[in-house]
């Protein structure tokens, strides 16, 4: 972990210092292209990706535009990552099943947790009751990471896919993404 990932005395770190140890985390897995949907709580790590000149950042209006700019990626030599919130990767189960299972393409999905419990947004609890359920139903291997400590699973998921040959996902707390955990 880099040297700015340090935790304040209470234990506390900024979103920007999350955002930075996840692009820190993905540049030593080889990752170098990230495909981004806004979501409020990865705004701090979409805006470090769009400044880190180690990583081509491409903000996408619509999901199914992230997977075929990833599975692009991977035919051009490197899979790619796309980072959204746990809608928006739930809109895309089509194109995920179709393009990236059919075809083999490995790439990493970095979506928020909504709906969990400490999410605030009453219309996100949908996500909280199904997300797991269908990420188990298409047979997505999945790390669900809450706390800092956690944040080298992501460079395990990245290797991961490359080794099995399909997309993996990543999701990420509210607090870990806050910077409170």
């Amino acid at each position: 972990m880099s040297e700015t990932a340090q935790a304040t005395p209470q234990g506390q770190r900024s979103a920007a210092t999350v955002a930075r140890a996840v692009a820190d985390i993905l540049h030593d897995a080889n990752a170098n292209l990230v495909a981004s949907l806004p979501d409020n709580w990865i705004a701090p790590m979409i805006r470090h990706f769009d400044s880190d000149n180690r990583f081509r950042h491409v903000p996408v209006n619509r999901e199914e535009a992230a997977v075929g700019l990833c599975s692009g990626a991977f035919f051009a030599g490197s899979p790619g990552v796309a980072l959204m919130g746990a809608s928006g990767f739930l809109t895309c189960i089509y194109a995920i099943t179709k393009i990236s299972y059919t075809y083999q393409i490995p790439m990493l999905f970095l979506i928020t947790l909504r709906g969990a419990p400490g999410d605030t947004a009453r219309f996100h609890v949908s996500n909280g009751l199904y997300l797991r359920s269908v990420i188990d139903a298409i047979d997505m291997p999945a790390v669900y990471i809450e706390s800092f400590d956690q944040l080298h699973e992501i460079g395990v998921a990245y290797r991961h896919m490359s080794v099995i040959g399909r997309p993996c996902v990543v999701a990420m707390g509210r607090d870990l993404l806050k910077g409170l955990r």
